[in-house]
């Protein structure tokens, strides 16, 4: 998942990427860091923890010059050390170069030890260390094409910033399976960013979409970024970044996240018109199933009320590394409005069932609260299949719907009904396109 952001010819870089990391915290609670350079010198500052601990104004001081790269980490790949936290910085024969990266890639193991084998020596667990080693390696007397080389070698889902000592070089890999985003900095330089919600912060203008398969160079003198479009797009965006991921303000390749999001609670209401169930209001999880409770609603005519209310100084709770972490967080996190729902039967919307774990705490919560029926309604498609580019599905075994029928789920969880969106449902509720399903259908298009 993770979010990276760039920042190029603005006086102010790594005070504007602290920012956008900032508004882009959802994407990322474990490690924030960020690379800035005065166009002679790279400087690193990276840091387990949330972007308000880890970036103070006596540490971004430090963080001087006009381009900076910035991440926010969520465990796709390494471990929960320093060493495993990002920007990768390295000195080689072309200079200094650092490296953020989004996604995750699938043929880390195999390249790693042929790296390895060549005497290649690994500083962390990240699969985006791969990279650095790949353009060190590499003969091409330009960074552009070190990297491109190394790019070659590279399978998996990926949105690259890499910044050599006077350069940006930003790749969006072919399916464009994350999202990446250009804008234009209205006190000078530009931004790149995972997500246009970065962009309202530092006052920045929409431009564009990075395409997939491209890639932008910033440099010095050129009033705009040079494009290079190094892969063939074959476009398949993550359908999950408009379920669950992103930010609802945001835009994605073209469609706002939150009418997505409201029209699958829509598509729910219609599908439930000729059911029997009575329910007195419609209660989101919040805060990812608000936008879906607000389109069911509307198109039922049942009430929205905030029966659940959430601590927000709790972090998200799929994007804990453990189990025990998230179960911890869903206590700490959520709370029944037990005045409101004493007695009543609840409509109870939230994005997704992954593990089933959470939904089961919650339906208890709300009838331990006095609920007197609880029927559950989900914004997306049973997840049957794990994930294997950058998010945290990656056993088959942990995923409820891989093994559990969708009535053996309603019995788990507690609910008095269980009813999901299906595949097309989803496809309609975000639009055109061709989108990465393999969470839901197993279709893993990412060949090695």
């Amino acid at each position: 998942m993770c979010a990276i952001v760039g920042i190029y010819g603005n006086e102010n870089a790594a005070r504007m990427a602290s920012l956008a990391l900032f508004s882009m915290q959802h994407r990322g609670q474990e490690a924030s860091g960020i690379s800035s350079s005065n166009n002679n010198k790279i400087k690193t500052y990276k840091k387990r923890g949330l972007v308000s601990e880890v970036f103070k104004e006596d540490t971004l001081a430090l963080l001087e010059g006009s381009m900076a790269i910035g991440h926010n980490r969520y465990s796709t790949a390494g471990g929960d050390t320093l060493d495993d936290t990002q920007p990768i910085f390295a000195r080689y024969k072309l200079g200094e170069i650092s490296i953020v990266h989004n996604g995750n890639l699938i043929n880390k193991e195999e390249v790693r030890q042929e790296l390895i084998d060549d005497g290649a020596i690994f500083q962390s667990g990240l699969d985006s260390e791969n990279l650095v080693h790949l353009i060190a390696r590499s003969s091409q007397s330009r960074l552009r094409d070190r990297i491109k080389e190394a790019l070659n070698k590279t399978i998996g889902a990926f949105c690259f910033i890499i910044q050599s000592r006077s350069k940006q070089f930003v790749i969006r890999d072919r399916y464009g399976i994350r999202p990446l985003s250009l804008g234009k900095i209205k006190t000078g330089g530009y931004i790149v960013a995972s997500e246009t919600c970065a962009f309202e912060l530092v006052d920045a203008e929409f431009i564009r979409d990075v395409r997939p398969g491209e890639m932008l160079i910033f440099t010095n003198g050129n009033e705009e970024p040079e494009s290079l479009q190094i892969f063939e797009p074959e476009f398949r965006p993550c359908a999950f970044e408009y379920v669950y991921f992103a930010r609802p303000d945001s835009v994605i390749d073209g469609k706002t996240v939150y009418s997505t999001r409201e029209k699958m609670g829509k598509t729910l209401a219609l599908n439930d018109k000729n059911d029997q169930i009575k329910v007195d209001m419609v209660v989101p999880v919040p805060d990812s199933g608000v936008p879906a409770a607000l389109g069911y609603a509307d198109e039922s005519g049942i009430p929205f009320k905030y029966g659940i209310i959430r601590n927000h100084y709790v972090g998200r709770t799929f994007i804990e590394p453990t189990q025990e972490m998230r179960a911890l967080k869903v206590k700490m996190k959520l709370s029944p409005m037990r005045s409101l729902i004493e007695g009543k039967s609840l409509l109870v919307i939230d994005d997704s069932i992954v593990r089933g774990t959470t939904s089961k705490r919650i339906v208890r919560m709300l009838k331990d609260a006095g609920a007197k029926e609880v029927h559950f309604r989900v914004a997306s498609p049973e997840i049957k299949f794990p994930c294997f580019y950058g998010i945290d599905t990656p056993n088959k075994e942990e995923l409820i719907s891989s093994s559990m029928t969708k009535d053996e789920v309603r019995d788990y969880i507690g609910a008095d009904t269980l009813e999901y969106l299906s595949i097309d449902d989803l496809k309609k509720s975000i639009g055109d396109g061709n989108y990465g399903l393999e969470s839901f259908d197993g279709d893993y298009f990412v060949r090695k």
